[in-house]
């Protein structure tokens, strides 16, 4: 058969290799192209030092087997699965599911109640999506124009650009057959002159909307701030946070949204003495947390893909509707993340993660831009993005972490000059109810997470006593 199947025969014919009592088949096909660049010392100014195409494929066979106790799943993945070893791997899943006990998330596969009906995809046996280096069409001419600009500013340039296409085929032994396609782009620009370093990254579907003069302009002006430094002991400081920064920041509390761990009084989401806190006010602004698949933009999977079992995610929930959701409404915590087990244990409405995340005003027509924020600080920071950030304490959701690339000190509307690094401590929950203004919303790349979590939007906010618990030597 050798490596010939195309990706929605090679679900057919593993679901026809399959003996167990239920099967789920996923084919990821995925391909991607880069760019990276950097200062060399073999030349003045930043050149392009790599640039590739990869392309791949990973079959993930889901077996289910019924018994006495209750029904046990086995899950084996592959890379690059020629057809002569394909019922071998079906094996294998088979097998692992018959050595497994019972699953605890055990449920019926999903069938014709999907999607009101509708159990395939019109594309599903059409080919795959793929990038290429054409990609960077556009944005690799104006790269060069900013290596331009850099070398006559004396700036050196250190980055990269990536570009990811996976299409993600999803059938089932009770008829589903769904298709997924997910394009996934991130750019990151890092400049450096006179001892300071700044950063910049943006997030993009297919890099026709990423404006590379913007995202220089705004290192540019950083690199100026910090021609003059200032020491600043560690403490509590009024902080401007831009997008980027808050959105590690709720990242990692829309990870923390587990139904089944807060109701059991694991986390930051659990009431004293039990249950949750839905219906919470977390903070006093209109704020608005939610995800949903069709966000322009954002666009992500409308339906489960589990390639494991999770406390946030279950194999027998592939092909379960993901629609949007609110987290937290109008600064009220109203939604925590469920499977269909997990919903029915703690008698919560279903409500599958997102793969998106967006924070908002609800009324953005009034929403200030960073830079009128940064006018109407009297004093205070302004970070530039936060990296090595770690959770201390599932209890309160306290996470600690390093700025870098640049915090600046904010006097009278001005910045005034760049400060020293710091590592904080903070919660993103208690964050949000210390959040005194919000502003615009805009797409964002995080920095410190977008490596699993890219498609995200957030507003630059100020931020009361953002707790810098100690000075950094990080640069």
């Amino acid at each position: 058969m050798g490596n010939q199947h195309t990706p929605h025969e090679l679900v057919e014919r593993t679901l026809e290799l399959s003996r167990a009592d239920g099967c789920v088949v996923l084919v990821d096909e995925k391909s991607s192209a880069n760019l990276r660049w950097a200062a060399l010392d073999s030349a003045p100014g930043s050149a392009l030092t790599t640039n590739g195409v990869t392309r791949g494929r990973r079959l993930t066979v889901v077996a289910t087997v019924d018994g006495a106790e209750g029904t046990a799943s086995g899950v084996v993945a592959r890379e690059a699965v020629t057809g002569a070893e394909l019922e071998e791997l079906v094996r294998a899943a088979e097998a692992a599911a018959r050595a497994a006990g019972p699953a605890e998330d055990a449920g019926p596969l999903l069938a014709g109640e999907v999607f009101n009906g509708v159990t395939a995809s019109r594309d599903f046996t059409e080919p795959p999506a793929e990038t290429s280096i054409d990609v960077f069409a556009t944005f690799a001419p104006e790269l060069g124009a900013c290596f331009a600009r850099a070398r006559a500013a004396g700036q050196a340039l250190y980055g990269f650009a990536n570009h990811e296409l996976t299409s993600t085929y999803l059938g089932s032994s009770t008829g589903l057959r769904l298709r997924h396609d997910q394009p996934t782009g991130t750019v990151e620009l890092n400049a450096k002159a006179h001892g300071a370093s700044a950063w910049a990254g943006a997030a993009t579907q297919d890099f026709t909307d990423v404006d590379v003069a913007a995202l220089q302009a705004s290192l540019t002006e950083r690199l100026g701030w910090g021609k003059r430094r200032i020491e600043l002991p560690a403490g509590r400081y009024e902080t401007l946070l831009p997008p980027s920064a808050l959105a590690d920041l709720m990242i990692s509390l829309n990870w923390a949204l587990n139904a089944r761990d807060a109701v059991e009084g694991r986390t930051v989401f659990s009431r004293p003495g039990g249950g949750t806190r839905l219906g919470e006010r977390l903070t006093d602004l209109p704020l608005t947390l939610r995800s949903d698949p069709a966000q322009p933009g954002l666009q992500s999977a409308p339906f489960v893909i589990a390639h494991s079992s999770t406390d946030d995610h279950s194999v027998f929930d592939n092909g379960l509707p993901v629609g949007a959701t609110e987290w937290i409404s109008k600064g009220e915590l109203t939604g925590l993340q469920t499977t269909r087990h997990t919903a029915a244990t703690t008698g919560l409405p279903l409500r599958p993660a997102g793969d998106n995340l967006v924070l908002e005003l609800a009324d953005q027509s009034a929403a200030r831009t960073m830079a009128e924020l940064i006018a109407g600080t009297e004093r205070g920071l302004l970070l530039t993005c936060l990296w090595y950030i770690r959770e201390v304490d599932p209890a309160t959701l306290l996470l600690t972490g390093l700025t870098r690339d640049g915090v600046y000190l904010v006097e009278d509307g001005q910045v005034v000059g760049e400060v020293n690094n710091f590592r904080f401590n903070e919660s993103p929950v208690d964050l949000l109810g210390r959040i005194t203004e919000a502003g615009r919303t805009e797409q964002c790349l995080p920095r410190e997470w977008s490596d699993w979590f890219s498609r995200a939007a957030m507003p630059p906010v100020r931020v009361a006593d953002f707790n810098m618990s100690s000075v950094s030597q990080a640069s």
